[in-house]
This record gives structure tokens, sequence and C-alpha cells, in this order.
């Protein structure tokens, strides 16, 4: 038998989500090995990420059965109000299975999705809502230049070549170009081939709006799974993800919107980096010029082809046993 009245019908207002929810997405199993520097990756990618945005958003973070100091410190994050969603799930989902989650879940008209290693600049995302909201019928957009695979954004070069200018060239600097790839441990020897033989795709769009001056809006063809920005009813259309992996199979989701038609897009500055799982790019061990990795003798030594691979087989080997 009820006793009184529930205090809650006499609440006369709720709280109204912002518009835009920025999603990331966080896994750290333990805080050694490979994953010894990520939890302060993890700490700069939010802190970067809440600085200078250029709009205002509720943060949502799913964290894919991380360890528990990642999961203390997400905990201490809520409650201090630095996140305004936080989802512990008690095991890895994969991508995949953590992306049916977020993308449906968000509460936001729009959602600003990231991995848990990126480096956000400032104005990331007034930058790309920019983009969302001036071209028509847009998937995605990233927040940052770089070069993707061109099957992905076909779709987005024959609109452009009939309702934009649509220029070819090396458009993205090599600096730029060379720090991000870089980052995903590849060398400057085998980029300045790939540089050399690869373009970019650059679009020149202007609006058509009524009772202002509308004016040249730059883009560039292709985006990426790893950071996007979205409407959230985009998104759903492409829900669930059936991925049997924990990693790999992310670009369904490029794939998907360049098949239906939609624009994949990226901004003409790097407003957003991937640091992967260490901090090295902060403390300057990738060098936009020259593109060099500092390299002590002990670390050329661990480089030396069947020494890499030995210990890479032992390493992989060991991390099956605890986590698969």
């Amino acid at each position: 038998m009820r006793k009184g009245q529930n205090p809650a019908k006499f609440v006369k207002d709720v709280a109204k989500p912002e518009r835009i929810t920025a999603a990331l997405l966080n896994y750290i199993p333990f805080v050694s090995g490979f994953y010894a520097e990520t939890l302060d990756v993890l700490k700069v990618s939010l802190e970067s990420m809440r600085r200078d945005a250029g709009l205002p958003f509720d943060l949502m973070v799913f964290d894919n059965g991380s360890c528990p100091e990642v999961r203390d410190f997400l905990i201490r994050e809520k409650e201090e109000g630095r996140i305004q969603y936080l989802i512990l799930s008690e095991k890895n989902m994969g991508k995949g299975g953590a992306w049916n989650v977020m993308l449906a879940g968000a509460p936001g008209e729009i959602i600003a999705y990231t991995d848990a290693d990126v480096l956000f600049s400032p104005n990331w995302l007034s930058r790309s809502v920019e983009l969302l909201e001036t071209f028509p019928n847009v998937g995605m957009v990233t927040a940052r230049p770089f070069r993707t695979s061109p099957e992905l954004y076909t779709s987005t070069q024959e609109w452009a070549k009939k309702n934009a200018t649509l220029d070819e060239g090396q458009f993205i600097p090599w600096e730029t170009f060379l720090e991000f790839n870089l980052s995903l441990g590849q060398t400057e020897e085998e980029n300045r081939k790939v540089y050399a033989e690869t373009r970019d795709w650059r679009i020149t769009y202007r609006p058509e709006r009524s009772g202002a001056q509308s004016k040249d809006i730059i883009a560039y063809a292709g985006a990426s799974h790893w950071q996007f920005t979205a409407y959230k009813s985009t998104l759903q259309k492409f829900l669930p993800f059936d991925m049997d992996k924990p990693m790999g199979q992310v670009r369904q989701l490029d794939k998907r919107m360049n098949d239906a038609g939609l624009l994949r897009l990226m901004v003409s500055d790097p407003l957003a980096m991937n640091m992967s799982n260490t901090l090295g790019y902060l403390r300057g061990e990738l060098r936009a010029e020259g593109g060099r990795r500092k390299m002590g003798f002990g670390k050329r030594v661990l480089e030396i082809g069947f020494i890499k691979k030995l210990l890479l087989a032992a390493y992989n080997r060991i991390f099956s046993w605890y986590y698969q």
C-alpha cells in the first residue's frame, strides 16, 4: 500500500539535454604494457575536448569493460559534473556493440563521436557542425583533413562535381599529412611515397541563403569512424552494427554512408589528432618537421625485424590468455 504522494509529482521543470552530445568510447583493460599510458591519454583527450569546443555539449562516455582504476576515474569525473552520462559495461562489447548503445541512446540531436585517444584543438566542434549544417545530405564530418580510401567517398565526389567546385591536388601540407600518419606507427620514408602518389579532393561550396550574403565554405572529401560529427537521425538508419570482432570492422559505417549517397566530409584544418596509446606526440617524440622518432639504442634493437616479431607474438599470446 502506498503511503503519501511521490514528491516527483510536484516537480514542474526537468533538465533538458544540450542539442549536441559528445560521445566518447573507452577501453583500457589494464594500465601496463601497451596500455601503460592510456589512462593519461584519456585524461588529455577529455580536457582537450572540453576546452573551447566552440559550442556547448553534454558529454557521454561509454566504458567498454575497463579495469577498476579507469572505472574509478570515470565515476569521479561523473560525480564532479564533468561527465553528464556515464555507461559502464561489464564486458567488452566491441566497437559495434558499443555503437549500438551510444548512437541510439545519446540524447542530443547531433552526436560528436570520438575514440578515447583523440587530441582536440579549439573550435573542433563548431567547425564540424558548420559543415554538417551547411552542406546538404551530410552523413558525417571529421575534424581533420587526412587521406582516406577513395572508394569510401565516391558519393561525395559525384555530388561535388554537380553542385560545387571540386579540385584535385596536394592541398594538405606535408607536415600535417605526416604527423597524423606517424601517430599510426608508419615511417617517414613510406609516407613520402604515399604523399607523392595520392591527392586530396577539395570542395568549395557556396550555399544558397535567402536574406543574407553567403560565403564559400571549404571542406575535403572523406571522413572516418575514429572521430565524426553527425545527426543522430542519420546514424540511426545504420543501426544495429553486427560485428563479430572487437576491432577491424568499423569501416562498415564509412562504407554504408557512401553507399547510401551521403556526403562524408572533413574540415580544412587539423583540429583533431590521434595520440594512439602514448603521450609521445605531446612530448615531441613525433616531430612535424623531419618527422622522425627520437629513438635510442634499446629502441632500435627492439625494432629489428625478427626480434620485434618474436616479442609481439609473445605479447599477443599472453594478452589472449587473459582477455579473450
